[in-house]
């Protein structure tokens, strides 16, 4: 039992998971020797395709799949040795809907707290209403709240017995754009309160603007890890688009030496490493060829590049 706050909120090393039997022959590998820190008070991003294990690690760490070998600790709590305080520990709002409709906000919170066995006189629940903004919807009926609350109060759900780590398990996918930014709102200021948040997500530039760190997982196995500023240095390409002052119909010679590409008459795309290729460098080239500059564009690379490049045909190996 931990005598003091740990490093990291989770952990996993050589997690793996098989599920074997009569449907699944060959035997089917969801997580294949899953090492992860994540630190205490951090914004964690699990990113992956669909079937690349987010939903069975997660699951995991709450207790409803039994791994099948290898180490997972939550909040230091080793999930199967110390596993009632590993549960306590950990909050998980799921992406599915499961709140009964006709209860109350108040209502779920305590019947939450109550099979958590969070005693009366411990229980949050005004506390913990209020900070995901549905104090003024305690008493109404749940199906009577809109889909943005009802997001709200799953968070809400998970947060009765104060768990250090707070799971978010695709918690926006399929919603509207102003959903989002509430729910948000709501979980970056539990995350600056000190609770440590995992979240799954198929919006890239949501973990992007997010998470202060990121896993990528593909095949059952993690092909990244670390901060995301560093994730997006790592790829070092970036694109600039040069609009021209007049129609060319090849790229000239001269130009050839970087990696361009004639988008229209108009339009040259260089892609290019900046931590090699300065842009002044090539915009005198562009000059030095006879042609005239009138704008240009450029773009950095971004979560969704590195995203494709790991996850295309197994990507990873070299990462």
């Amino acid at each position: 039992m931990p005598t003091q706050e740990p490093i990291n909120a989770v952990e996993t090393v050589n997690l793996c998971k098989t599920y074997a039997g009569a449907n699944h022959n060959p035997p089917l590998v969801a997580l294949a020797d899953v090492s992860l820190a994540i630190p205490k008070g951090s914004f964690f991003g699990l990113i992956g395709p669909n079937g690349a294990g987010k939903s069975t690690l997660i699951n995991i760490l709450a207790g409803l799949v039994v791994k099948t070998s290898g180490e997972a600790r939550v909040w230091s709590y080793d999930i199967e040795n110390e596993m009632r305080a590993a549960r306590r520990a950990i909050g998980v709002v799921p992406q599915e809907l499961n709140i009964d409709p006709f209860f109350t906000p108040r209502e779920v919170l305590e019947l939450q707290a109550g099979l958590y066995g969070v005693r009366r006189a411990e229980r949050r629940t005004d506390e913990i209403l209020r900070a995901v903004g549905l104090r003024n919807q305690a008493e109404a009926y749940a199906r009577s709240l809109s889909g943005g609350m009802q997001r709200r109060l799953l968070v809400a759900k998970a947060m009765v017995h104060s768990p250090r780590v707070l799971v978010l398990d695709e918690p926006t996918a399929g919603v509207d754009i102003e959903l989002r930014q509430h729910l948000w709102a709501t979980v970056k200021g539990l995350n600056e309160r000190g609770t440590t948040v995992l979240l799954t997500t198929h919006y890239l530039t949501e973990a992007e603007q997010l998470c202060d760190r990121i896993a990528i997982i593909n095949h059952g196995r993690v092909v990244a890890c670390d901060d995301t500023g560093a994730l997006l240095r790592h790829l070092d390409s970036k694109h600039m688009t040069v609009t021209l002052g007049s129609d060319i119909d090849a790229v000239p010679e001269t130009l050839l030496r970087f990696n361009v590409e004639l988008r229209s008459n108009r339009h040259l795309v260089f892609h290019y490493p900046p931590s090699r290729t300065h842009s002044g460098e090539i915009l005198t080239a562009v000059r030095d060829a006879g042609l005239m500059v009138t704008d240009l564009t450029t773009r950095e690379t971004d979560l969704e590049d590195i995203f494709l490049r790991l996850t295309r045909d197994g990507g990873g190996d070299n990462w």
